[in-house]
């Protein structure tokens, strides 16, 4: 492998729409350090999304706008890096068709993701091919472009140990094509929602990058802390308050940590000025954000451009990887 593939990155996100903090602290943040020093291809999962929301397509256009701005708005640069869509490299399902082909399906049905979904999606019909074989879609994505490692946290390690394994398998049958991927494990932080639970849009708890500072500020001051400090005088545990867990351990600096730690546990100060003292640092930290996206609101073409730009760019790698896989499987170009 060239220096360049070891150094290549890809990863995706399915198009939900707007954005909320745990996607900021939980995935993006990662890139932002990623495209500082390695050739990073971020991409537009919009057949991912179908293999769980096929029954509901007509917002996948609007939400693909609505996740990208958030990527701009937040710092990704797409002069350091390729910001494409999914559907837009034809060549991503070529691959993931030839892939199928030498992929068992006891691997697909050992994924512990496949099962855990089926557990909890019970009010959708996922029973699909399409829902699971998307690891195998998955591996296309990635190897396409060569990457040499995908940033993943430590529950969908397994998603990727699957792709390196599709690849050894190709590699086997028809020589050394595809360099395996490495896993590249990132610390996400925990983010809870206004209720305590994972931040999440289907839970409704979510507070969004987007959101104007009052909606935050409101959103942060009727969040669930510690449930067992029923008043102001009762002793409080900041290690199971959700405002302390997601908010003052991203955002205060070491001093206003210990203030909380210390205040809290002797009782010597309520949530409200718990909450108070932290509602203005997330504001200062979103308010370029909140800037950067209002100029990108105001011109979407801009950001459709950008997409159409950058989907070439990632087009113009794909073709070349498909000229040598066809030759490989003796298929014509």
């Amino acid at each position: 492998m060239t220096k360049e593939k070891n150094n290549r990155i890809v990863s995706g996100m399915r198009p939900t729409g707007k954005l909320h903090l745990g996607h900021y602290h939980g995935v993006l943040d990662n890139w932002l350090k990623l495209q500082k020093d390695h050739d990073c291809y971020f991409f537009v999962a919009d057949w991912h999304a179908l293999t769980t929301e096929y029954e509901k397509p007509a917002d996948m256009s609007e939400n693909t706008i609505e996740m990208v701005i958030d990527w701009l708005s937040v710092g990704i640069d797409p002069d350091k890096s390729v910001i494409f869509l999914q559907s837009g490299v034809k060549e991503h399902a070529e691959l993931y068709v030839l892939l199928s082909m030498i992929t068992p399906i006891g691997w697909l049905e050992r994924n512990p993701t496949y099962k855990e979904q089926l557990r909890e999606l019970k009010t959708r019909d996922i029973h699909t091919y399409g829902f699971l074989g998307y690891p195998v879609l998955q591996t296309a994505d990635i190897v396409i472009y060569r990457a040499g490692a995908v940033p993943v946290g430590q529950d969908q390690a397994p998603h990727v140990e699957l792709s390196r394994e599709i690849v050894r398998r190709f590699n086997h049958l028809y020589g050394q094509t595809f360099p395996e991927p490495q896993t590249l494990l990132t610390e996400a932080p925990k983010v809870l929602g206004t209720d305590g639970r994972k931040m999440s849009k289907s839970y409704d708890n979510s507070i969004y990058i987007s959101d104007e500072p009052d909606v935050i500020e409101k959103k942060i001051r009727t969040m669930v802390t510690d449930t067992a400090r029923q008043k102001k005088t009762d002793p409080g545990n900041p290690e199971v308050c959700p405002v302390y867990i997601t908010f003052h351990k991203l955002y205060s600096n070491e001093e206003t940590l210990n203030w909380v730690q210390n205040g809290c546990t002797k009782a010597e100060f309520g949530c409200i000025e718990c909450k108070n003292s932290v509602i203005p640092k997330v504001l200062e930290r979103l308010a370029p954000v909140r800037e950067k996206r209002a100029e990108l609101e105001k011109d979407r073409s801009l950001v459709m451009d950008i997409i159409k730009r950058d989907t070439d760019k990632a087009r113009a790698v794909a073709v070349e990887t498909m000229e040598v896989v066809r030759e490989k499987l003796g298929l014509g170009n």
